[in-house]
């Protein structure tokens, strides 16, 4: 699986849109949509954290 898609799927898994997603995180709006259309690639560790924090606090639907 690419880097955009594992973004977008971990977004989608918590029900939240890409708005509220990026304010929890406190990730710029711009950046996780440069992230989930490929434009710019998420870091493998970034990717990882936002996997492990969202199994992890109970963040998943």
């Amino acid at each position: 699986m690419d880097k955009a898609q594992r973004v977008k799927e971990i977004r989608e898994s918590t029900g939240m849109n890409r708005r509220q997603f990026c304010e929890y995180f406190k990730i710029p709006y711009q950046t996780v949509t440069d992230w989930e259309l490929d434009h710019r690639h998420a870091p493998t560790y970034v990717i990882d954290l936002l996997e492990y924090y969202v199994k992890n606090e109970g963040l998943s639907k």
